[in-house]
């Protein structure tokens, strides 16, 4: 910015135009600059931008979950295994789809459950509370990053979950946010409850996913107690 007041001055002395209003234009030409950036950038370069603001919001989560004695911060590194669940699930997702699986739980900590009665009711509002919290914060970064509002708006759609098993990306997401429970946060959950509770819980998910993605949970790399109790679930 030195540099642009620099020669600025100088180009204004020699064509005997005003410092002031000679500023004033070279400024608004880079900010035309930065805006015609955001226009010619690919949609992959948006997704990728997108991604690395969300991971920066996540990253400032005090809670902390240890991964083959790696510290990370628990909603990144949810956020991480949603993306990559989703490339491998279906590699041809939509933007929108890419872009929600990333910010599904963004800044999650900001609206903890004990905030909220602890009992069905107070949980429910938590619940939606986060789903409007979660779309408002992503649709903040993806204005910035410059995605058109029907992207927008898809993604506020989207992590909201509504026409669970009439929108297809809906279902989808639905899938991946359920495989990667059974894959990596199951065995934690099955510590802290009894067994009625687990089975209960596991036919519940079972029920919201799709043929496709009960298939690929049986193709899931388990532990054996996640394995027996998923069985028992289904039998």
């Amino acid at each position: 910015m030195y540099l642009v007041k620099y020669f600025s001055f100088q180009i204004a002395l020699l064509s005997n135009i005003p410092l002031k209003r000679f500023t004033y234009f070279v400024h608004l030409a880079f900010l035309n600059s930065f805006e015609l950036n955001l226009l010619v950038m690919t949609e992959e370069q948006k997704i990728e931008r997108a991604f690395e603001l969300f991971d920066a919001a996540n990253k400032q989560d005090p809670n902390v979950e240890v991964y083959n004695g790696i510290s990370y911060p628990k909603e990144l590194l949810y956020a991480q295994r949603l993306s990559n669940q989703l490339t491998a699930f279906k590699p041809n997702a939509s933007t929108a789809l890419k872009l929600t699986a990333r910010c599904q739980h963004i800044c999650r900590w900001e609206i903890p459950r004990d905030a909220y009665e602890k009992n069905k009711v107070g949980y429910l509002k938590w619940r939606e509370d986060l789903k409007k919290f979660h779309a408002e914060k992503a649709a903040t970064i993806l204005n910035e990053v410059g995605f058109n509002d029907e992207i927008v708006e898809e993604v506020k759609f989207l992590l909201q979950k509504k026409q669970l098993k009439k929108n297809a990306d809906t279902q989808t997401l639905e899938d991946v946010i359920c495989l990667v429970f059974l894959q990596f946060y199951f065995e934690d959950f099955a510590k802290k409850n009894n067994e009625e509770k687990l089975i209960d819980i596991l036919q519940k998910t079972w029920r919201k996913m799709s043929e496709k993605g009960q298939k690929n949970a049986l193709k899931l790399d388990l532990s054996e107690n996640t394995a027996i109790h998923i069985h028992k679930a289904l039998n």
